[in-house]
């Protein structure tokens, strides 16, 4: 089974997250994705986020090249 990723860096963000998510089915990845955007991003869980999250789904894994937002602060 082909693994399929969301990534944040293909997304407009005010908070610039760098964030990418992946999983082996749609349903798994989704719903990983719908408790970040709430976490995060501020949304609510809704029909119509799963809907636009279920959009951005894409197959294979996050690429290493995709531009950076910004780099990283350290957490130590």
């Amino acid at each position: 089974m082909p693994r399929k990723y969301i990534d944040c860096r293909e997304s407009p963000s005010k908070s610039e997250c760098s964030i990418a998510i992946s999983a082996d089915s749609d349903q798994e990845l989704i719903e990983a994705a719908v408790q970040h955007a709430c976490a995060v991003h501020g949304h609510t869980d809704s029909v119509e986020l799963r809907r636009e999250i279920a959009k951005m789904v894409k197959g294979g894994m996050p690429h290493e090249t995709a531009t950076p937002r910004r780099e990283p602060e350290s957490v130590f």
